[in-house]
């Protein structure tokens, strides 16, 4: 192999070239950042219910805000977002969503109150047919969402919100990881999300 007699030169000097290498760009898109925090989420998913139950005092609230953090973390990839630190970042989304889901409750709470007390002094406290009329509507629409859904997220919705049973408990009915039925339950919940508000 013949070597350019100016570079020979050069070696003979103790002369070594230097190769410039372009950095690569280790900056994230979108699409990489939503994978990450959602990779993080279900790897501290038991010590986030743990954490949200403790802080909302109550296991529905604490299941109701995980699912929404999952949605609030699955919406992220739409918009490039800069995450130093994704455990404090998820937990922080969870504990905010925590927090305005038990005001929330809070407030439906004292509302049932004050209602309870107003039905006390009615005589005639069954519902009016426009009320039934709506109520047999919203329920037919809430059929046919449900029976949209594939078998096991309408499955695991359903163990979930009619029966009451954790993670855990439906994850051992439908022989899948805890994780799985996450997923499951926030694609039933987007499903009928969706659904209704495309009825508006």
């Amino acid at each position: 192999m013949q070597v350019a007699p100016k570079l020979a030169a050069q070696r003979r000097a103790g002369f070594r070239p230097v190769y410039r290498v372009a950095a690569m760009s280790t900056t994230n898109t979108p699409a990489e950042v939503s994978d990450d925090l959602l990779s993080v989420y279900l790897r501290q998913l038991k010590t986030l219910r743990m954490a949200l139950k403790k802080r909302t005092g109550s296991h529905e609230l604490a299941e109701d805000a995980l699912q929404e953090t999952w949605l609030r973390l699955a919406r992220i990839q739409s918009r490039p977002v800069e995450v130093r630190d994704r455990q404090a970042f998820i937990l922080r989304v969870a504990g905010n969503i925590a927090i305005d889901l038990l005001r929330k409750e809070q407030r439906h709470t004292s509302r049932c109150i004050s209602e309870d007390a107003v039905l006390e002094a009615v005589v005639d406290g069954s519902p009016s047919p426009e009320t039934v009329a709506i109520d047999r509507d919203q329920l037919r629409q809430l059929v046919l969402a449900l029976a949209e859904l594939p078998p096991k997220p309408r499955a695991a919705l359903l163990l979930n919100r009619c029966d009451g049973l954790s993670h855990a408990q439906i994850a051992g009915r439908l022989k899948v990881s805890e994780s799985m039925v996450a997923r499951y339950l926030a694609q039933s919940l987007r499903h009928c999300r969706d659904h209704f508000r495309n009825m508006a």
